[in-house]
Order: C-alpha cells, then structure tokens, then sequence
C-alpha cells in the first residue's frame, strides 16, 4: 500500500509499505477517507522533535483521521465491516495508574497516532486500530468533519476543564484551528463576549465569521489597549492557543484577578516565561491541557445535531499524493489556510 513518510526534516515523500495486519482479536483495519493536517505533524516534518519526542525516519505522521472498517478481529463487537468511523488516535493502556484515575489523556504506557516512539500516523492507505479507538458516526457527518472531531474535542474538552460559562469574558490567542474549535466550543456553552488574536489577517477574517465580538494582529495593533478599552476590569479566562511567548504575557496582563490561564498551544522552547509577581498577586490559575479525555463522543453527538459548526475549518483540500504540498502550504500559513484535509478517492 501507499503511504507518505517524512524522510527527513523538511521532507516528506510517497512510500511502498506493507498492508497491516490485524493481530490482536480486538483490533480492526481501516481504509483511510480524511486525514486532518495538524500542527504537531508540521512540528515533526520541520523540526524532527516534540521535546522528547523525535523522529526515526523514515516516519509516518497524521492523527486526525476517519474512514471505513475494511475487516475485524474476532472478538470485536462494537463496530463491524462497513462502518464509517471518527478514529481515537490515543491508544491508553487502560491498567496504570492514570488510566484507573479516569485520566486517559496521560496514560503512563500512552500510544498516540504519529508520535514517535509510539504509533506510526494515518498517511496511509490501511491502518489497524484498537476498537476501542473506533467510533462510529451518522451518515449526516462527513468523512472530513469525522476528521476534524479530532481537534474540536481538544476545544471542547479546554472549555469543561477551564469551567466556561456564558457570562465569561474569554480571549482566546493564536486562532488556528486549535482556536477555532476552542471558540466553536465556547459558543456552544453559551459565550458570547470572545476576544481572539492571531498575526493572520485571514484567520481574523474567519473568527469574525464565527462571532467573535473582538479581533486583533498583534504585530499591526496594541491588543492589551484594544481589550482593555472594551473590558477595562480585564478578562476572566484566556486560552493560549498558539505556543507564543508574546501570547503568554499578554494573557497575563488582560487577565482580571481570580482569572483562568488555559495553555493549549504547543511552544517550540523549553521554558515559558512567567510574571511571577503579576501571576501570584493576581492569584492567576494555569491550567494545560493535555489533547482531550473522554470528550470525542460527547463532540461527534454535537457534530451530529448541530451544536458544533465547522463549516469554515477546513479550507483547503488536496489529494492523497498532493500531501508534500499540503504540509508546505500548512508550514508556510499560506492562502490563508485554517485547516488542509487530505482526501483518500472520497
């Protein structure tokens, strides 16, 4: 089967590669229909690393992805040959400690699609999953928007975490389309006093689109001066969504006291730097956010009945072979693209 493999910074190229097998009677083999461009696989294609985690390659990346269940092991009982799928791509043990805690998300034997050292990604043709990773879905959702429910239960899942209500004040920093489905998220529980910056003119453009009721480029406008103006006793959440220093001092700032940091984004450096002062006299809570835990089925029901839009997310599409020039154009911001879907003979 065909698969696209990064073989080596920068470069990412089509391969010959054997058709899984299913070796586990829990597991399935899924053919591929959407594959979802995230960040963290343009992190892995330009710098080789997440922290700890680097890349052997050659390497398969990808992990927001849907297709349909091509066969299944023998004790599989939830989904069956045919079903149209939303796929998990975190792989918990289910045994450790974290995992009997509730808490998935930081399994201590954690397998997740496209991380090195865990799983190899969904570039491909075929892959093989737990079932547990599988979730059916309606026919009124598409193979894309599947592929998407990925990111948006990472939004979803921030919102429940960050305790969000409509009355809140929110500003969420950095709107790709972590930001995005933070504020498709946020606006499903009721909020509507959403601030968003981005140093994208056209991702502002999209966020307006959506409702945003402030937006501001941080290198052409004094965004603090802006929000202050309109919320002089500051905001009551802030959601770093892009990894950036400058994001994070902002936040700091435009918070009110008793205010909520949520940090989402995931920042090249090591270190962030922290207002210890501002943050201690504030009493400034930090929450990160590790992908999502349990809110993947609660997103593809929103999907399903119209609580989620996400009609504007993915606007950019390529075939399966087009991907070196997916990852290009996602690397690069350019076009304007929020989120670039790669599609397997849809």
């Amino acid at each position: 089967m065909k698969a696209m493999a990064l073989t080596g910074k920068g470069k990412i190229q089509l391969v010959e590669v054997p058709i899984p097998q299913i070796i586990d009677d829990k597991e399935v083999l899924i053919k591929m229909k959407a594959v979802g461009i995230c960040g963290s696989d343009i992190h892995y294609y330009t710098n080789g690393r997440i922290g700890d985690q680097v890349v052997t390659y050659p390497f398969i990346v990808g992990h927001e992805c849907a297709g349909i269940i091509e066969s299944i092991g023998k004790a599989v009982t939830s989904v069956k040959p045919g079903d149209r799928i939303a796929i998990e791509p975190a792989m918990p043990c289910l045994k450790c400690s974290q995992c009997l805690a509730g808490r998935h998300n930081t399994c201590l034997e954690l397998k997740f699609l496209g991380c090195p050292g865990q799983a190899e990604g969904c570039l491909k043709e075929y892959m093989v999953m737990p079932e547990s990773s599988c979730f059916p879905i309606s026919d009124s959702i598409s193979f894309e928007e599947a592929a998407i429910s990925e990111p948006l239960a990472i939004g979803v899942y921030a919102t429940k975490q960050a305790g969000i209500n409509k009355n809140d004040r929110i500003g969420i920093f950095g709107f790709g389309p972590i930001g995005m489905s933070t504020m498709i998220a946020a606006k499903a529980r009721g909020t509507e006093k959403i601030y968003i910056t981005d140093k994208i003119d056209e991702r502002l453009l999209v966020g307006k689109k959506v409702g945003a009721i402030y937006t501001g480029n941080p290198d052409k406008t004094d965004i603090e001066s802006d929000i202050f103006q309109k919320e002089p006793l500051g905001l009551d959440i802030v959601f770093e969504c892009c990894g950036k220093q400058e994001a994070l001092s902002n936040a700091f700032q435009l918070l009110k006291p008793g205010g909520k940091l949520v940090l989402i984004g995931i920042p090249e450096f090591e270190f962030w730097n922290i207002p210890v002062d501002l943050a201690r006299r504030k009493e400034i809570t930090i929450i990160n956010i590790r992908r999502q835990n349990g809110s993947l089925a609660e997103t593809l029901e929103g999907l399903k009945n119209g609580k989620y839009d996400v009609s504007l997310m993915a606007t950019h599409h390529f075939k399966f072979h087009e991907t070196p020039k997916a990852f290009e154009m996602v690397k690069g911001y350019k076009d304007g693209v929020m989120k670039a879907i790669i599609e397997f003979d849809l």
